[in-house]
C-alpha cells in the first residue's frame, strides 16, 4: 500500500477480464498493485478478432474457424453445431479429452502467470473443476464467496447464463441468484457478466446481446455496493454506467487490450 498526501494507506488493485490466453500481459497485470482481481474467461477456445488463433483452429484449422465464426455471428446456432459435431466426428480422439488436454495446456501458462495476490473467478468458458489443481498458493479462487482487500469487502461471482452458445460454465438463473443472495452487500460486486441492462450488454461489434443478469441488477439496487465490476461483453456500447448509488464498470477485454483497469482508494 502507498500513502495518500495526508499520510493515510492507499489501496491499488488492478481488475481484468477475459484473458482469453493472454500470458504475456498478465504476467505485467499486477505491476504496482496490491492485488490482482480477474473476472474469468482465461481459456481462449476462438478468437473472434483473429480465427487462427485458439482450442477450435488448432484443432481444425482456419478455414474452419471462419466459417463457425460466421454461422455464429449470423445466430444460425443450430448449423454451427451440425458443422461442428462434423468435425469433431474426425477427431481421433474422444471430444472432452482433447478440449481438456488444451485447456490444460492453457491453464498451466496462465495460473503461472498470476501475481501475489491474485483473486479470480470463473468466466462462463473456463471449466472450473480444473482449478484447483492450477491454482498456486497466491491465488484465492471465489465464487459466491467474499473477501476483504485493503478494508473493503469484494463479493465474487462467477459463471454465465444458459445460451444458445452452451459455452463450459454457464448456469441456471436461479443457481446464479443463489449466489448473489450469498455475497450479500459488500463495497465491490465482482461477476464476469454484467447487470441486465441493454447498454452494458450489447455488443456493438457482434452486433447481439449477451446475457445479463436481472438477479445481479436487483441485487446492485438493492444493496448499493460502491462498485459493480464486470466483463464478458468484449466491445459494449457503455462501458460504465452509474445505477443509484453504484458505478457499474466493464473493466474491459483484456485479451485484446492488455492493460487492467485501475481501482483505488
Amino acid at each position: 500500500m502507498t500513502p495518500t498526501p495526508d499520510g493515510r494507506p492507499r489501496t491499488r488493485v488492478h481488475v481484468v477480464s477475459d484473458v482469453h490466453g493472454n500470458v504475456r500481459d498478465l504476467a505485467r497485470a499486477g505491476d504496482g498493485a496490491d492485488a490482482l482481481v480477474c473476472l474469468g474467461d482465461l481459456v481462449l477456445f476462438l478468437d473472434y478478432a483473429d480465427h487462427s488463433r485458439g482450442i477450435f483452429p488448432d484443432l481444425f484449422g482456419k478455414e474452419n474457424a471462419d466459417r463457425i465464426v460466421a454461422l455464429r455471428t449470423a445466430r444460425r446456432f443450430e448449423e454451427a453445431r451440425a458443422f461442428g459435431a462434423r468435425l469433431w466426428a474426425g477427431v481421433g480422439e474422444d471430444r472432452a479429452a482433447a478440449i481438456e488436454k488444451a485447456v490444460r495446456r492453457q491453464y498451466a501458462e496462465l495460473f503461472a502467470a498470476f501475481p501475489t495476490p491474485t483473486y479470480a473467478t470463473y468466466g462462463n468458458v473456463d471449466i472450473p473443476a480444473l482449478w484447483p489443481e492450477y491454482a498456486g498458493p497466491g491465488t484465492t479462487v471465489l465464487d459466491g464467496r467474499r473477501v476483504e482487500i485493503g478494508g473493503w469487502t469484494f463479493g465474487f461471482v462467477g459463471g454465465g447464463l444458459r445460451t444458445p452458445m452452451r459455452t463450459p460454465y454457464e448456469i441456471s438463473d436461479e443457481e446464479y441468484a443463489a449466489k448473489i443472495e450469498a455475497v450479500g452487500e459488500v463495497d465491490v460486486l465482482c461477476t464476469h457478466i454484467p447487470p441486465e441492462v441493454p447498454e452494458l450488454v450489447y455488443d456493438t461489434v457482434a452486433r447481439r446481446f449477451e446475457r445479463g443478469s436481472r438477479a445481479l441488477l436487483e441485487a446492485i439496487r438493492r444493496t448499493r455496493p460502491r462498485y459493480s465490476l464486470f466483463g464478458h461483453v468484449h466491445q459494449p456500447l457503455a462501458g460504465r454506467m452509474r445505477i443509484g448509488a453504484t458505478e457499474c464498470v466493464n473493466v474491459g477485454h483484456f485479451a485484446g487490450r492488455g492493460r487492467p483497469w485501475v481501482l483505488e482508494w
